[in-house]
Order: C-alpha cells, then structure tokens, then sequence
C-alpha cells in the first residue's frame, strides 16, 4: 500500500491482501496514492509474521523510553541497524521492528488484538516517519496547529498545558480558522520555504488531513496572569523547536540532521511565547501579534 505523507512516498508491504492496511491504520486513509514506477519513497515497511530478534551479540542498548503509552526499547548493532521493541501499557511486547541505518528500509512484526495491532504499528510507522524524514528536512512536532487567513499557526506546549485549548479558543472565536493537526503535524523547507503538512497522527482528536499550508508562526504556550505575546531570542527559539520533535538524540547524524533543519527555519519563520490564561482573549491578543 502507498501512502503520501508530508509530501514523501511512504509504502508498506504485507502477505496476502493489503487492504486489511485501512482496519489497521484507518487515520492512513486520506493519505493514501499510487507511487509511480521507481518513485522515491522516503521507506518501505515490509510486516512479516515470523520476524525474529536479531541476535544479541554486537547490539548495543541506545534506550528505553517511556512514551506514555509503554516503554520502547531501541538498540543498535555494529553496522548500524536498529532494533526498536515497543511495549503496552501493560508491558506486554507488541512490535518489533528492525530498520537499516537511515531507516529507508525496515521489517516489522506485530501481535495482539486488533487494537493492540492498530496501537504497534501506528507507533512503527510514526516513529519511522520522523527518524528517516531528519534526513530531508522534515520534522515531526509534537504541536496542535490552527490556518487563518492561509497560513498555519502551530502550538508547542507540554502536554496538559494547553495548546489544544489555545487552538479551541482560535476556532471559536476568530472567524475563518480552521483545524489542522491537533498533536503531530509535519514541518519542511520546500525549496526553502517553511510549509506545514497535517498527518496521520493527531492524538485524541480524529483530525487527519492530508493538507499543506505555508507555516507562519510556531509558538510555546506558558501558564500565566495575563496574556502576552514574548518574541523569542535565536538561541530560545532554537530549543523551544527543537524540543518538540520527534528525534533520537543519541543518533549523532539524525540529531545533526535535525538541528540544521531547525536553524534553517528560524530565520525564515516567527518564534514565539505566548504566555496566556486559557480564556478566548488569550486568542485574540496572539492574533493581533502575528498579524
């Protein structure tokens, strides 16, 4: 099955009858295509049942995180491969994946339920997006994202602090917005010029639209008495973005990757701190700002 995701060929590969693909990852839908003959694809992701654990000699722990929803555990081997184990809430192994060096070509095995195998490889397939996506100048943020007036407006936030409030109050009461990813857009330089892409993942709300909007600003929500709006220095924009992609830091050429692509976006769109109340007026003193 073909996908087209943030402007990049994405296929998966299964036995059998591919369509049982829309069951398992029925926010892929909307993204779905037909790659031509020899199109670049950004990975291929061949699922087969029988995948076997590589073996333990030459792997390396990188780590094992805790993403909310269980623990992932990533390891690398001598020659640069990566074995990604994803758990359950309940600590139960539900994937495994293992991917080439710049993770363009991978092999993934899930198990469970149908929920549980929705769960594996939503997050196989999340996670190999935003790894082998550094290398083209794409990031996957963690960021609820409002257009008005043609342009996207993405909200970072740490999680309860109110960025999909913030982005409530904009549909509310701005007229002429609407929503277009509320948890894991995309942000590339296409020929060098910022654009935001919706995806297929976006948290609790069902909002997968495969759209792109030129990308005007990027802002860090923070509690506060009053509603504000604090331009960012450089050096301060430079970390509020970087800290909301998706990225393993231990991998020194996806982090390089990353950083430059980061860099190349500050100057080209606005960083900023909007300190606010989670009260409608908190929206209209952000777009008095930007605009």
């Amino acid at each position: 099955m073909d996908y087209c995701i943030g402007g990049h060929n994405v296929t998966i590969e299964m036995d059998g009858d591919d369509s049982f693909l829309d069951t398992l990852l029925p926010s892929f839908v909307p993204f779905k295509t037909t790659h031509e003959k020899g199109a670049p694809r950004l990975f291929t992701l061949r699922l087969e049942r029988r995948l076997k654990m590589l073996p333990a000699e030459g792997k390396r722990l990188i780590t094992e995180a805790d993403t909310g929803n269980g623990v992932t555990k990533v390891e690398r081997t001598a020659d640069g491969r990566y074995q990604l184990l994803i758990h359950t809430l309940r600590g139960l192994p539900c994937a495994l994946l293992i991917t080439s060096p710049q993770f363009g070509d991978c092999r993934c095995a899930i198990r469970g339920d149908l929920s549980v195998k929705r769960f594996a490889l939503n997050s196989i397939m999340m996670l190999t997006y935003a790894f082998s996506a550094a290398f083209h100048d794409t990031l996957l943020i963690h960021a609820s994202v409002v257009r008005h007036s043609g342009r996207a407006y993405a909200f970072t936030a740490e999680s309860g602090t109110g960025k999909s409030t913030q982005v409530a109050n904009w549909l509310k009461t701005i007229e002429g917005c609407d929503l277009v990813n509320d948890d894991n857009p995309i942000i590339r330089l296409v020929g060098g010029q910022p654009m935001l892409y919706g995806s297929p993942w976006s948290g609790k709300t069902a909002c997968y639209r495969n759209i792109r909007v030129p990308l005007g600003a990027v802002l860090k929500i923070t509690r506060d008495t009053v509603n504000r709006v604090e331009p960012l220095k450089p050096v301060d924009a430079f970390a509020m973005l970087l800290t909301a992609c998706s990225t393993i830091r231990s991998d020194e050429e996806i982090y390089r990757r990353m950083c430059d692509t980061v860099s190349s976006l500050l100057s080209k769109v606005t960083m900023a701190r909007l300190h606010c109340l989670p009260d409608a007026a908190s929206a209209q003193v952000c777009r008095r700002f930007l605009e």
